[in-house]
């Protein structure tokens, strides 16, 4: 067995594992064998500690008069007290203090809630951390806004295609505690970014945390404004309970053996601490776990909750299996898959056989005469090296007009996928293949992905397709859609692409490049390539010009050993030319038909919509900017867009400070939502923000996505090819819903896998040094930006090598000033002043990057013990930054520097 106390805890974390016993699940009420329990019995009657849910008629009644409010529930991962749910009017967001004002919801539910009276509803002081007035907030990116990829190693990315680039993330932990959260620990785009304190810092906050009795963390009463609201609320009812019920975690007795649940329960204790522990019968557990239970502490489990009563702090599961041991990449990967509801079992045999049986399949004689005939032209595919599941190609050919015929090529999934049958039903269910660093969760049977639908090379496929007249300034002329066979003359890579766009002139080697069929040459795709690229080039132009914007994010990718499956080494994605190339006709074909089946079906299209940023995030960043001095333009996407490019310069620390600024304006953003156009009244909520354009829709990537299913299939009745399929305006919302949760869950797994691979790959080859940035400074920490890995990452003052610390505000900039200790104890303690985003530190302080160190506990966690660098038990980021070092001597250590000086 390995070390039992050795866990890479992946999911996103409350309090720490050391800190739980303490109380009862998430912080209400006491072990059960605690006589002071909550749920003791009072007259033979258990006390209630939840309220009843209010009937269905009266939830209706209160949501169409106004009194009560529904919301996605989000719950703070290191807080777990706190959750929120959006607001209505985009202001900020409804608090909902406690488990029990909870009641029950666990996080992602979409509840109903019922406003307290404005005497209990939560006191803001300004200088606290708006992130914690806002908690845990999971706002996404949508695809076409970040334009950097996460990338699957051994099958085609989610996100190389270029309408599928990943979607940014936020880290959910606003607190200062010590300890970290490894969810979005790799492409946190936006974490941790207000330079405002927090209201309470750490849990004792008031609390001496510095090694000079004279320290103190103090602020300025005198010059505090007043203090503001928040309005809070209590969870009424639940409308649909969103999160999959499941967890991972771990096995624990009782603690009081002389109980009566003692004989018949074991407890099980989440590694999410948003959700409840569990009372799991004993008959569920391994047989011998009551005699031998630390055999079992490092055992992963998966739990299913099955209820969870008024009076009882405890829900009740049912053990569904043991995974394996905590920190190997398999048990991690089946546990968060499970956790986030993802279908990763084999296709039953009833879903396969609505494949085609006679195989090697062909296509029947009657399509040829129904579909367009492309088989002749020059025809290929732009993707990772390693994909198998080829979406989309392209075509370009020069007209004798000086104008080009330009196409792009879509796998007719539709044509394979009958509409009711099992595999559609299937599909729908699943939405959207997973992908893992190290595999894919397939949406559709490999047949299909890998073989049927793929567009592989020098095999007719059937496709679906959209085909330009085209100017070289990519001016359309006319635009054709249509269903056609194509058989493409070659599967380039992107790096071969960009090879041939970075070298117009040269005769590129065929030992370079890969087959070409013997229709083509190397040299005639060599031109569609430049071709498409210039073309491209000007359609970027354009579209920038018309107020489109992007937010580029650093992401990694893994090198993988073909026998252990371990990460060998990663790199930050590099995003170039030819990605830009696909990406650009990716986006012109989606605009293309999204204007077309709305055209034809205004009250039935699927299209996919990305409200402007959240009013009252945005005017914190505006008042952020304006106090660092910051000339940004947020009136518009475009505005926003042109002030990125403008404001920095080229050179190492420029792009390192718009790298910065990039992840704070990321923080605004909502996520874009697939939505029918029947069920949306205001036209005007159609719109996309970051492209700036009235609709859009996803077209591109039906191998993968079954939004694109839908759209293919409104397409083809659009063009006369079928009847318009049989679902009204509310059912196709109902199934675009469905299509938007686990589009979201699909992307928080893949940041967990990233998450696991990282912390394995520290683990393994750390220390890692890496040079960071300073984001901005609260209370007790500051934040950096570590710039080879794209990790954010706080530094607690109390980790560092201080004579003391103080935080103050000057006017409203934030300031904390660093007392260090000096490295010869014969000099005077070295004092620095470190604003909010402002000057830099002095040359000779670093910050080294270790593996998988355990950060300093916070100081409520009273008598537990500092966490070791390794087997640590306690929640903890893997290359946590330890601090920082004050001598240039101590190996290669890079220097700290800072956004603003």
């Amino acid at each position: 067995m390995s070390h039992p106390d050795y866990r890479l805890n992946l999911r996103p974390l409350g309090t720490p594992r050391g800190a739980s016993s303490l109380a009862g699940p998430c912080g209400v009420g006491a072990s059960p064998g605690d006589k002071k329990s909550k749920s003791k019995t009072v007259r033979g009657k258990k006390k209630s500690i939840f309220e009843t849910y209010l009937s269905k008629e009266d939830v209706s009644e209160g949501l169409k008069r106004g009194t009560l409010i529904q919301g996605v529930l989000r719950i703070n991962p290191k807080k777990f007290h706190e959750a929120f749910i959006p607001s209505p009017d985009g202001d900020r967001d409804i608090f909902i203090d406690g488990v029990v004002a909870r009641n029950r919801a666990l996080n992602g539910d979409l509840v109903v809630v019922n406003l307290l009276p404005e005497e209990q509803w939560k006191v803001i002081k300004p200088e606290s951390n708006d992130k914690e007035t806002e908690g845990a907030y999971e706002s996404d990116l949508p695809e076409e806004l970040c334009g950097s990829h996460p990338l699957q190693q051994s099958l085609k990315d989610y996100n190389d295609s270029p309408d599928v680039i990943i979607e940014a993330q936020f880290d959910d932990s606003d607190s200062e505690d010590g300890h970290g959260n490894t969810q979005n620990a790799l492409v946190d785009g936006v974490k941790k970014l207000s330079v405002c304190v927090h209201e309470q810092g750490k849990e004792d906050a008031g609390a001496p945390v510095t090694k000079d009795e004279n320290t103190f963390m103090s602020q300025d009463t005198r010059a505090l404004p007043e203090k503001s609201l928040q309005r809070s609320a209590k969870v009424v009812y639940i409308l649909e309970k969103k999160h999959s019920r499941a967890a991972t975690g771990f096995l624990k007795l009782l603690a009081d053996k002389n109980s009566e649940l003692f004989r018949k329960y074991a407890l099980f204790s989440p590694s999410d601490h948003r959700v409840p522990r569990v009372y799991v019968p004993l008959k569920d557990c391994p047989q011998d776990f009551v005699t031998r239970p630390k055999d079992y502490a490092n055992t992963l489990f998966i739990c299913r909750i099955v209820d969870w009563r008024e009076d009882s702090n405890f829900a009740l599961g049912q053990l569904a299996k043991s995974l394996g041991q905590a920190g190997e990449i398999e048990p991690e990967t089946e546990g968060i898959l499970t956790e986030y509801g993802v279908d990763f079992s084999d296709f039953s045999s009833e879903v396969l056989e609505c494949l085609p049986q006679g195989l090697p399949w062909t296509i029947p004689p009657e399509e040829f005469s129904k579909r367009r005939d492309l088989r002749k032209d020059c025809v290929f595919t732009i993707d990772p090296s390693t994909a198998r599941d080829l979406d989309d190609a392209l075509s370009c050919k020069p007209i004798a007009d000086g104008n080009f015929e330009v196409g792009v090529h879509i796998a007719d999934v539709s044509y394979f996928v009958p509409e009711g049958s099992s595999l559609d039903k299937v599909a729908a269910e699943r939405a959207t293949s997973v992908y893992l660093v190290q595999k894919v969760v397939p949406m559709l049977p490999r047949l299909l992905c890998e073989e049927l639908c793929s567009l592989n090379p020098m095999t007719d496929k059937l496709t679906f397709s959209v085909i330009w007249t085209l100017t070289p300034k990519g001016k359309i002329l006319s635009e054709w859609f249509g269903q056609t066979i194509i058989r493409s003359c070659t599967k380039l890579s992107y790096e071969h692409a960009q090879s041939m766009i970075e070298g117009p002139t040269r005769k590129i080697p065929e030992k370079e490049l890969p087959p070409v069929s013997p229709e083509h040459t190397s040299e005639e795709v060599h031109r569609a390539v430049l071709n498409l690229h210039s073309i491209a080039k000007e359609l970027r132009k354009q579209r920038f010009v018309d107020g489109a914007l992007r937010l580029d994010q650093l992401k990694l990718a893994f090198t993988l050993d073909h026998e252990t499956g371990l990460p060998q080494g990663c790199h930050i994605y590099e995003y170039r030319d030819s990605n830009k190339l696909v990406e650009e006709f990716m986006l012109l074909a989606n605009m293309a038909v999204a204007r077309k089946i709305h055209r034809t079906f205004p009250e039935r299209a699927l299209l996919r919509r990305h409200p402007p940023p959240q009013t009252k995030m945005l005017n914190d960043l505006v008042e952020f900017c304006d106090q660092m001095g910051l000339p940004m333009d947020f009136s518009s996407a475009g505005a926003l867009n042109k002030s990125l490019m403008e404001t920095f310069g080229d050179d190492k620390y420029s792009l390192a400070r718009k790298e910065v600024l990039t992840n704070m304006c990321s923080r605004p953003m909502q996520m874009a939502l697939y939505f029918c156009s029947g069920v949306l009244q205001d036209q005007t909520q159609f719109r996309h923000y970051a492209l700036n354009v009235p609709l859009y829709t996803h077209f591109t990537s039906p191998i993968r996505r079954f939004a694109d299913v839908l759209v293919h299939r409104l397409l083809a009745a659009t063009l006369g090819y079928r009847e318009l399929p049989d679902v009204e305006p509310e059912a196709l919302q109902k199934q675009a819903d469905h299509c938007n949760d686990r589009r979201m869950a699909s992307k928080r797994v893949q940041e967990l896998s990233t998450s696991l691979f990282f912390a394995l790959l520290v683990k393994e080859s750390g220390p890692l040094e890496s040079e960071a940035m300073v984001m901005g400074v609260l209370n007790q920490a500051f934040d950096v930006l570590v710039l080879r890995y794209g990790v954010q990452k706080r530094v607690y003052c109390n980790a560092l090598p201080l004579r003391s610390y103080r935080f103050q505000k000057v006017g409203k900039k934030p300031e904390l000033t660093l007392v260090w200790e000096p490295e010869d104890m014969e000099q005077e303690p070295a004092q620095q002043v470190r604003p909010g985003g402002g000057a830099a530190f002095p040359e000779h302080h670093w910050v080294p990057v270790h593996p998988a160190l355990g950060e300093p506990p916070p100081a409520s966690w009273g008598a537990l013990p500092r966490p070791p660098l390794l087997g640590s038990p306690y929640p903890r980021l893997p290359a946590a930054i330890s601090g920082i070092s004050g001598s240039t001597q101590q190996g290669r250590r890079l220097p700290l520097t800072t956004p603003w000086a």
